[in-house]
């Protein structure tokens, strides 16, 4: 209570304060009168963001109290409904704060995010942890049969009491002293991991002296590497940061073997590298947290707690899916590396290839094996034509179309574009910010967020705005935004998650979130239509003549797309490995280095010596900074179901059948949670989803 005082301190301070000039008022406390109800984000000032939270914890906090504090009988409405809706202006605040804090993040906002980390972990904990809240949840949840409740109140009542649960409403004092104290140090932990890793990405830079060193890299990337030593102090010089669109074409195509092996070892070691942002010891306490939280909850392990909500139920299932592809993937990879020997052996020499030799020499194998090249590709792939290829699979699909929007439609940033995304009964289904290109601001990879999610008030669906951010080859002053075929299917995929943020149409905000696992089928099948001939005519024409993609060459890549399939799945499934072990244990070495760990324990499983995982532990944003802990391996899990539910497409013998499509949207873009994740994909498929198609896809059966 001593921290909820303090926000309620501040907070009055906050709006009271009469000293110094008039205060602009904060955008942030009232409805947005701007188009669509998007946040006039250039009026927002941190101080606005700052002042939003503590108001809105403490607004939040009122209607808790008002909650608790009501003399009538708990109710499905005055305890349940209630909860659901709390909290408005929080989520709002956080809602607009919270996508920006990741893709135009300043020195501000990280001061901001630390600040308010353990705030928000308290008043978390003063929710779910209040014994008088939850008497009133369980005496709802413990009459539920005698309720008549639509299927969506059945799933909402069900959700926020496991919440409870979940969130130790059962402990006992002492134990819920302790994991608040837990929740804490692990919020402001994690946000740690994530900054240095942040800093790390775009500071960690490798620096070529000479153009000779840059022999094979494509003009484009030679041209970005020149303008960042430029930006950076560095003219005459060439320079490259851990960015994949800065890093991967050194690895992929630039024949100076000891600058692929220094780009190679900085982009694997960053957290690792023995500075103020090394990440070992962070890692090393985030785990021995998270397995004391779980045996303060009654579990074995952690990972035990974090899979018996998801698809999986426990690690057992989880493990025996990563084990029936990892031997035939392994067994992939080997024939790739007697490939990338033999290309080797072609140049003269005779050395054992390393981790930085893998896509350099596997290019050249598959240029030699299908005569494709992937540099001839990227000259059909520009960034704007491949949005018009993903909005073209989504009118076909679904009936959507997308009208650009620029005039008085706020901005966050200057190269996001803005989209209405109507319906195919002419109404407004979204708002859509597709913002594709790497900068300082943003943190690395891919993904889609949301500034408001769908809701419903008053009876009238709110719609959502949804952010697709990638980091995506940007355009230089010679070449448009050429990307290779990696980064076309991430763009697809990063549009499936939006779709699924489009389509969701559930009453109330504790039904609309899906199993962790569940999650990426939206997005995976999505990439499916990205190399079909039918949707290559219509998006991938060369950025100088105009000219649509060669019949010729479409059969190369859909012949070639296949290979590397063991290097992708090998460093894929190590990854999940890695997340998996280390939350499966039960009791933490003493001195646990979690980077020694990860390697001792993929040495046992016989990884090829020329493959580190996906992400290193140090720079595994996806379980050390939270979202995916033990839950890495959902990738590999909803690709079961995606592999299996394009089958359903394809069977019919039309990949845009307009009846698996609507069976498609109607049972699992739309419904939310309000099923769990097998029941709405057998709504849709009619039986379990099998395994075959995976292997298939990834040519390994």
């Amino acid at each position: 209570m001593k921290i909820m005082k303090q926000i309620m301190a501040a907070a009055v301070a906050i709006a009271t304060c009469g000293c110094g000039p008039e205060k602009p008022a904060n955008p942030l406390l009232s409805e947005f009168d701007t188009p669509h109800g998007i946040a006039p984000f250039s009026e927002i000032t941190i101080g606005d963001y700052r002042e939003g939270m503590l108001l809105g914890m403490e607004e939040q906090k009122a209607e808790i109290d008002a909650i608790v504090n009501n003399s009538d009988a708990p109710t499905f409405e005055n305890t349940i409904v209630a909860l659901d809706q709390c909290g408005k202006l929080l989520r709002k605040v956080r809602g607009t704060f919270s996508p920006l804090s990741s893709s135009n993040s300043t020195e501000d906002m990280r001061a901001l995010q630390k600040e308010m980390s353990p705030l928000f972990s308290a008043h978390n904990d003063d929710i779910y942890l209040n014994e008088k809240l939850f008497a009133r949840v369980k005496a709802v949840y413990d009459s539920r049969e005698s309720l008549t409740l639509t299927p969506e109140q059945a799933k909402i009542l069900e959700n926020i009491y496991k919440r409870f649960v979940n969130s130790g409403a059962n402990l006992t004092e002492e134990q819920k002293r302790r994991l608040r104290e837990i929740n804490k140090e692990l919020s402001m932990l994690q946000l740690t991991f994530s900054q240095n890793l942040l800093h790390e990405t775009n500071n960690t830079f490798v620096v070529a002296e000479s153009i000779e060193e840059l022999k094979g890299l494509p003009q484009a990337n030679i041209d970005a590497a020149a303008k960042m030593a430029a930006d950076n102090g560095q003219p005459g010089k060439w320079m490259f940061n851990m960015q994949r669109p800065s890093c991967n074409p050194v690895l992929q195509y630039c024949e100076n073997r000891d600058l692929r092996e220094k780009v190679y070892k900085a982009y694997y070691n960053r957290g690792n590298q023995g500075n103020e942002y090394d990440s070992k010891e962070v890692c090393a306490k985030i785990v021995t947290l998270r397995l004391e939280k779980a045996k303060l909850m009654g579990y074995s392990n952690y990972a035990q707690m974090a899979i018996e909500e998801r698809m999986a139920k426990t690690p057992e299932a989880v493990y025996a899916l990563l084990d029936q592809v990892w031997a035939p993937a392994v067994a992939k990879a080997k024939e790739e590396l007697d490939d990338i020997r033999a290309e080797i052996r072609k140049e003269g020499h005779s050395f054992e290839p390393a981790g930085w030799d893998y896509m350099y020499y596997l290019d050249k194998a598959k240029k030699a094996k299908f005569a494709v090249d992937e540099q001839e590709i990227r000259n059909y792939m520009e960034e704007s034509n491949v949005m018009k290829g993903i909005f073209y699979v989504a009118n076909k699909l679904y009936g959507i179309t997308f009208k650009e929007i620029t005039a008085d439609v706020p901005q966050y940033e200057p190269t996001a574009k803005a989209y209405e995304v109507i319906d195919r009964d002419g109404t407004t289904l979204a708002i859509f910010y597709s913002d594709n290109f790497p900068r300082e601001s943003k943190r690395a990879g891919a993904w889609c967020t949301s500034f408001r999610p769908q809701s419903y008030e008053n009876g009238k669906r709110i719609i959502p705005i949804v952010v697709n951010s990638c980091n995506m080859t940007a355009a230089t002053d010679n070449t448009p935004a050429l990307q290779s075929i990696d980064n076309v299917k991430t763009m697809f995929h990063e549009f499936g998650h939006a779709l699924h943020n489009f389509m969701r149409d559930v009453q109330y905000s504790s039904a609309s979130g899906v199993e962790r696992d569940f999650v990426e089928l939206p997005s995976q099948i999505n990439e499916h239509w990205a190399l079909e001939p039918e949707v290559l005519a219509i998006y991938a024409k060369h950025y100088r003549t105009g000219e649509v993609i060669p019949m010729e060459l479409v059969e190369k890549i859909q012949e070639s797309d296949k290979y590397g399939q063991g290097f992708a799945t090998v460093e894929y499934i190590a990854a999940s490995y890695s997340d998996m072990d280390l939350h499966v244990l039960t009791e933490i070495p003493e001195g646990l280095n979690v980077m020694d760990f990860e390697a001792e324990k993929l040495a046992e499983r016989g990884i090829p010596s020329q493959i580190l995982p996906r992400y290193r532990m140090t720079n595994f944003s996806h379980t050390m900074g939270g979202g995916y802990t033990a839950g890495y391996y959902s990738y590999m899990w909803a690709e079961v179901l995606d592999a299996d539910a394009f089958d359903a497409f394809k069977e019919t013998g039309d990949i845009f059948n307009p009846e698996v499509a609507e069976k498609f949207r109607k049972y699992v873009l739309t419904p939310g949670g309000i099923d769990d994740g097998m029941t709405m994909y057998m709504n849709f498929r009619g039986r379990e989803p099998k395994i075959d198609a995976l292997l298939r896809n990834r040519g390994m059966q």
